[in-house]
């Protein structure tokens, strides 16, 4: 069950991540939302393995985002070194 809610998380978190980052991403809606949930997965895993918060805490929603962010910066990056520009 925790595996479907950090996915319904990675899909809101994909959201509110492509809202707050400036700059524009020519992503669909599907790549916005698989990079939610990446960022979700890899933010819960580390944050609860590190020791920083338990599964629940409102911290846990802000690295979400954060994750999410840093991804989608990644991703852009990465294609926009690809087509050359």
């Amino acid at each position: 069950m925790s595996i479907l809610v950090t996915i319904l998380v990675g899909f809101v978190v994909g959201l509110i991540a492509r809202a707050v980052k400036p700059g524009n991403d020519r992503m669909g809606i599907i790549m916005t939302t698989l990079l939610g949930i990446a960022g979700a997965f890899l933010a819960r895993y580390v944050g609860m393995a590190m020791g920083w918060y338990t599964e629940g805490q409102a911290a846990g929603w802000i690295a979400s985002v954060v994750g999410a962010i840093v991804l989608l910066i990644l991703v852009s990056l990465v294609r926009g070194r690809s087509r050359g520009i």
